[in-house]
């Protein structure tokens, strides 16, 4: 039995109906040969991320971005390298947010005097060595979101690997006026990760895609429906507060509560 074959991953149990739709698309991608690396509990690279990085770089609104927020997942290393040449200045988060500060600012122009390769700094292991480490706060005014995705929807709908960790930064960047409702909310998947509009609703709590770029199409979602205007702390779960080095004191700064 292969690795994806009925493995729900290690978030499961959160959400039990998008745990099975994640176990099918890293099944699909495996059954049809297109991933790349690891599957299970990962956002999964995929053949053709290459394309598809390409796709929403055609975008009106990529193209008069100056700022890019991009998660740190192999399938959006394209994104990230695109956004360098492209000459934007790149935030990407540290993996699963582990350490004490959240953000990296990586900085085409200083790469360049420092003579660090654009194809190095797009990497996860690339933008930490890098990247300026920065808080939340020091983020600036985002003109374009990507996040990683398992499985999406051509309505907007999407599911990542079950953490919670893209929504939670939305909702930060929200809370703090650094993205509004207009700011494009885009992704990158394999076109067999694409599921029915009613496999991954969109809640109230959910960000939707405004675009969806796949190795085959570029899809706008015409999504209108409104967005979280903030971080819901009440639904911020305790391993997150207990696993995220610098989550309860930025909760603190936030809401005005003592330390």
């Amino acid at each position: 039995m292969s690795e994806s074959a009925n493995a729900i991953g290690r978030w499961a149990g959160r959400n039990p109906d998008k745990d099975v739709v994640r176990a099918a698309a890293w099944a699909r991608l495996e059954e049809n040969e297109v991933d790349i690396g690891p599957l299970v509990s990962h956002i999964p690279n995929f053949v053709g991320a290459d394309v598809a990085a390409w796709r929403l770089a055609q975008t009106p609104e990529w193209k008069a971005a100056r700022t890019v927020k991009c998660n740190p997942d192999p399938p959006q290393i394209p994104v990230r390298l695109r956004a360098l040449y492209d000459g934007k200045i790149l935030y990407a988060p540290v993996p699963y947010l582990t350490k004490d500060f959240p953000y990296l600012r990586i900085d085409p122009a200083r790469l360049v005097e420092k003579g660090v390769s654009f194809e190095l700094a797009a990497t996860s292991e690339g933008y930490l060595l890098h990247g300026e480490r920065i808080g939340f706060e020091e983020v600036e005014p985002l003109d374009f979101c990507v996040v990683g995705s398992v499985a999406v929807s051509r309505a907007g709908g999407r599911t990542g690997k079950g953490a919670g960790f893209a929504d939670l930064e939305t909702g930060i960047f929200r809370a703090l006026g650094l993205v509004d409702e207009r700011t494009p909310l885009a992704t990158t998947v394999h076109s067999v990760q694409l599921v029915a509009d009613g496999d991954v609703p969109i809640e109230a709590h959910d960000s939707p895609l405004d675009y969806v770029a796949t190795e085959a199409a570029l899809i706008v979602t015409g999504n209108v429906d409104p967005r979280p205007a903030g971080v819901d702390w009440d639904r911020v779960r305790p391993d997150q507060l207990a696993d995220i080095p610098f989550l309860a004191a930025l909760r603190d700064r936030m809401t005005g509560a003592s330390a």
